[in-house]
This record gives C-alpha cells, sequence and structure tokens, in this order.
C-alpha cells in the first residue's frame, strides 16, 4: 500500500482526468478558485469511494438498509483508508439533541450528578439523604407515644387500570387491605376499578400502635414495604377525632432521573392571523384559510353570528374580545351552523368551538404526519416548558446538585465557564475518588470544543440552532475525543464563521489530529491553514469547465514559485487586491 493515496483518472464533475497522490498521515490541504474541482476530488471521490468500499465490506443483509452507492468517476484508487467525512451539514434535528449530547459531555455529567450529587427536597431546598430501613423506622419510632398509624407499600402512584391482576397477587401473598383512592377497603371486594381513570393504591402491611417493644416487628414491616413498592413506604398516621390525617413518606432510593425537551410548541396569535388589513370571510386566519376549509369557514361565520363579530370588518379593526373569541374559543358553549346542502336545503347543526390556537395544538399534538406538524408548527412558537422551565429534567433531578450548582444550571453556562466550574470543584476525599475518571472525560472533551473556538456556546444549545460551521466543529471535537488512528478525515473548509483569533486554536486541532496518527484532508481557503500544512493540492485554473486540472501537489515552498497557481502567487505576494481609491462614506445609525 505504501505511504501514499494514489488516485488514478479522477473524473467526477469537472476533473479533467487528474492523478495526484495525497501522502499518508498528514495535514493535507485542497485549495483552489470556489467552484474549480476542490470538493468534486476531496468529498466526491476520495471520501464516495472510501464510504462505498466500506459498505461492500457488510454482508448483504446489512447492505439492504443502506441503499446502492455508485462508484465515483475514476479508474482506481490505492491506498484509501477508512474515511470519515466532517462537512458543513446542519445538526441534527432531534428536538433533544444539545451540544451537551452530542459530544457526550452531557452523558458524562449525569454520571457525575448520580454518584456524587447533593439530593435536595424539591420544595423546601433541604438536603435529603439515602434512607437506610433501619433510619426510616429510627424515624418512625420518633413519633409520639400511643400513636396510631399504618405502614403502606405505595405499588401504584397515578397510573391508569383495573388492577384486578395485582389484587390477586397480593392476596396470594397474604396482604388483606389496600388504600385505593384515600379509602381503605379488601383486597377481595368484587367492585372493579374504572379502567381509564388514575389509582392510587398503598398496601396495609401493617397496623401499629406506637410503643415500647414493637421495634423488631416496625422494621419487618418497613422492609416488606420498601421491597413491594420499589424503595418507597408510607407512615399512615391515623388521625385522632376530626384532626387530619398525615401520611410520612420515606424512599430508601433518592430519585429517578426522567428527561424530557425542555420545550414545548404553542399557537402564535401573531402568526395565526397575519394579515391585520383581511377580514375573516377573506381568509383573516391564516390556518383556516383555503379551499379545504369550508367546514371551518362555516364555523367562523356561526361564532361571528352568534357574538356579533363582523366578517367583513379587517382583523386589525375587531376588538380585542372579538379577537380572542376567535383564537381560544367559546368554551363550552355551543354554537348554531347554518348551511345549505348540494340540493340547496336550509341545513342546522350545533357544534362546540375550541379556536384556532386550541386547534393548532391539538392538531400538532395528534398527527402522525410529519408533513403536517411541520406545516403547523409554522403558525407556532416554540416556548420553555412551563413545568421545568427549560432544564429538560423533572423536579427532583433539578433538585440535585455538585459545587452548589444543578445539572442545568451549569449547562446554562458557557462552555469556557463551564469548564472554569469544573475544575475548581472542590470534593472530599471520597467523591474525588468516585469523580476523578468522570472529570477527566468532561474536562477532556470540554478542551476539545474551546481548542475548536466554541467557548461562547452552551452545553444547553440546541443542535438545530447551530451554524454550519459551528456543527462542523463541533464534530471535529468529538473526534479528537474518540481517538482513532489511522483514518481519512475530510473537512469542508472548518474556518468558515471562525474569529481569525480563534483560527490557530482550530489549526492546532488539525495538527492534533494529524499527530494522532491519521490523514487529514481539509478543502480550504484560509492562508494560516494551508501555510501549516505538509502538502497542498491547488485544483484550477480557473472554475467550472476552466477548472479541474491538477496546478501543484506538493510543499508550500513550491506553490509559491508555481507560476499557473493563482492561489500561489496570492500567498507569495505576486498578485494583490488593490484597496480602491474611493470608499463609500460611512453613514451614521439610526
Amino acid at each position: 500500500m505504501g505511504e501514499q493515496l494514489r488516485v488514478r483518472g479522477a473524473r467526477e464533475h469537472n476533473l479533467r482526468d487528474i492523478d495526484v497522490a495525497i501522502p499518508r498521515d498528514s495535514l493535507v490541504v485542497v485549495t483552489g478558485l470556489s467552484g474549480s474541482g476542490k470538493s468534486s476530488l476531496a468529498f466526491d471521490t476520495v471520501y464516495a469511494e472510501g464510504q462505498r468500499r466500506y459498505v461492500e465490506s457488510l454482508s448483504a443483509y446489512a447492505r439492504q438498509f443502506l441503499g446502492q452507492m455508485d462508484k465515483p468517476d475514476v479508474d482506481f484508487i490505492e491506498g484509501l483508508a477508512p474515511a470519515i467525512s466532517i462537512d458543513q451539514k446542519s445538526a441534527s434535528r432531534n428536538p433533544r439533541s444539545t451540544v451537551g449530547t452530542i459530544t457526550e459531555v452531557y452523558d458524562y455529567l449525569r454520571l457525575l450528578y448520580a454518584r456524587i450529587g447533593v439530593q435536595h427536597d424539591p420544595e423546601t431546598g433541604e438536603v435529603v439523604e439515602r434512607q437506610t430501613p433501619q433510619q426510616i423506622v429510627d424515624r418512625i419510632l420518633q413519633l409520639e407515644e400511643g400513636t396510631r398509624f399504618q405502614v403502606l407499600a405505595p405499588v401504584v402512584r397515578g397510573r391508569k387500570g383495573e388492577y384486578s391482576t395485582l389484587f390477586a397477587d397480593l392476596l396470594a401473598q397474604g396482604f388483606a387491605r389496600a388504600r385505593i383512592d384515600g379509602e381503605v377497603r379488601d383486597l377481595d371486594d368484587s367492585e372493579r376499578l374504572e379502567r381509564y381513570v388514575q389509582h392510587t393504591i398503598e398496601v396495609v402491611v401493617d397496623r401499629l400502635v406506637m410503643r415500647d417493644g414493637i421495634e423488631q416487628r416496625l422494621t419487618e414491616s418497613v422492609e416488606t414495604a420498601l421491597n413491594l413498592a420499589a424503595g418507597h413506604v408510607y407512615a399512615h398516621i391515623v388521625p385522632k377525632g376530626d384532626g387530619a390525617e398525615q401520611i410520612l413518606q420515606y424512599r430508601r432510593h433518592l430519585y429517578s432521573p426522567g428527561d424530557g425537551r425542555g420545550t414545548r410548541y404553542v399557537g402564535d396569535p401573531a402568526r395565526v392571523g397575519p394579515d391585520p388589513d383581511r377580514p375573516l370571510g377573506e381568509g383573516a386566519s391564516a390556518p383556516w384559510a383555503g379551499p379545504n376549509s369550508r367546514y371551518l369557514q362555516r364555523l367562523l361565520a356561526a361564532v361571528g353570528a352568534e357574538f356579533d363579530i363582523p366578517m367583513d370588518v379587517a382583523w386589525g379593526n375587531l376588538t380585542a374580545a372579538q379577537r380572542k373569541k376567535i383564537l381560544y374559543g367559546t368554551g363550552k358553549k355551543k354554537v348554531t351552523v347554518r348551511y345549505k346542502n348540494r340540493y340547496g336545503r336550509q341545513r342546522t347543526y350545533s357544534a362546540a368551538y375550541e379556536g384556532v390556537v386550541p386547534s393548532l395544538e391539538r392538531r400538532h399534538t395528534d398527527t402522525d404526519s410529519d408533513w403536517a406538524r411541520d406545516k403547523i408548527e409554522g403558525y407556532m412558537r416554540e416556548v420553555a416548558c412551563h413545568a421545568c422551565g427549560g432544564a429538560r429534567l423533572n423536579e427532583v433531578s433539578r433538585a440535585v446538585t455538585v459545587g452548589g450548582r444543578s445539572l442545568h444550571e451549569l449547562c446554562d453556562l458557557s462552555i469556557g465557564e463551564s469548564a472554569k466550574a469544573v475544575a475548581e470543584l472542590d470534593l472530599s476525599e471520597r467523591d474525588l475518588i468516585v469523580a476523578e475518571p468522570i472529570v477527566k472525560e468532561v474536562t477532556e472533551r470540554l478542551n476539545f470544543l474551546l481548542d475548536v473556538g466554541l467557548d461562547y456556546l452552551t452545553l444547553n444549545r440546541s443542535a438545530g440552532t447551530l451554524a454550519g460551521g459551528e456543527a462542523q466543529r463541533i464534530r471535529l471535537a468529538s473526534q479528537i475525543g474518540s481517538g482513532l488512528v489511522g483514518v481519512l478525515y475530510v473537512l469542508d473548509e472548518p474556518s468558515i464563521g471562525l474569529h481569525q483569533r480563534d483560527n490557530a486554536r482550530l489549526i492546532d486541532t488539525l495538527v492534533r489530529l494529524r499527530d494522532l496518527g491519521n490523514t487529514v484532508l481539509v478543502v480550504e481557503h484560509d492562508e494560516d491553514t494551508i501555510r501549516v500544512s505538509d502538502h497542498v493540492i491547488d485544483i484550477g485554473p480557473g472554475a467550472g469547465e476552466h477548472g479541474g486540472e491538477l496546478v501543484h501537489s506538493g510543499s508550500v515552498a513550491k506553490l509559491l514559485k508555481n507560476k499557473k497557481s493563482i492561489t500561489g502567487q496570492y500567498l507569495a505576494g505576486k498578485r494583490t487586491i488593490p484597496v480602491p481609491e474611493q470608499r463609500r462614506p460611512l453613514t451614521e445609525e439610526r
């Protein structure tokens, strides 16, 4: 195979049957005018053939899921290594994808918080400690002497179902009673629970009166309840006289994490009625306009007649109360819809009017069509979830802290600030033993992001909002973290969108990727990247039909002496772009 990747007879797109040798384990820059054929060589020939050969190596069963890959128009390529493309395509559209999840930093932070995090009560903010069965017993024994209480095992908490099978299993285990939806009932009661109603079922494990000598029995009952209810046990204090009942809740585990998107879509009134000069009768309500909305138009007319809302007055001239009725509905009050059928007969029926905004939100939730969902989202806006405030974690998970910060608060910092916060963690000797390897992984990944100039992003930044250059550099940082060796990386102008002061850090990253033992093939115009490269391939001399030729393949020093290379002439200072003698005058911003 040798130390070179050899391409013979490349004719993809405008390439003119070129032969080129690319040194392995080097930083190679492919440059030239825009449209000269740089990407045709790097991506459409070298990378495409690498991908095709990889797919061909798979079994016939696996290939059927990947589809047919066409062979690029090239005679042959030898010395080809496994290829990975890091281009400027947009990042994942998964609404749960963030900078933290893409780079796996978030996964390690979750592990860190799970191992050494300090749990707080979500309501009071007090520190919550993990409780052993004996600690739970000790707390219950602090009740006043003579107190009557029940040891309960909460086996079902707010879930729908009949639970006849559960009751049969509990009876078989020797349990006779349960507190069902707040009422103590016998388990062999023939009355069945309503299937589609949420129920709470707490098995009565034992009934006790607080006095000396119940320690052993209480301990056995608590352990039975913990095993039955997955680490949860309640002490239900029976009220005296007209006193209020009291339930003391204990758990063996600290929390159960649960994630969401952190945002939700709501109807946007500004987008629902985009034209303030158009009346309702002429399609002022954008989602309900068009030839396929006859039923909705009749319903709007009925609402207008019922609540004295004119259909021929511009939307912007309606009162706030009238617009509110159209947007958010009439509640439970039904309106009478009148229309003529195709035979000309008058027909009427009553219908509820839910409003344009609630209708959009319902359809957005219920639809299984991606096309319909995307269309509806054009009339909606994404807002932070009212339950978690955009944290994507439930209230119990948000109450866990490390170094005084919750996971959401840490991820809301910029990556530069997050790296500093992790580096300054003051951990106990025990926590340090547990956290050291996790902190090492987090620090390395954060440093990779800093090296590619992304210190201003936050780990909570949604992947769908990243620019192409940002997404490319994040993938670049992830590849460095993977530690792969012997790979051909193909990059598409990674310096685009990067501030010049961060360019040196990006170049250091490319050099580090090469020093790991990889071949780095970069399509680039940036002067600094060209000058630091081990090998330069210049495609040209012009663009389109005037390009596609191999103008230069060699060192930067020889490129500067190449009279056919426009790139080399500019880098050598032999050609320059003159500064305009006259410039447009500056205007004051108003």
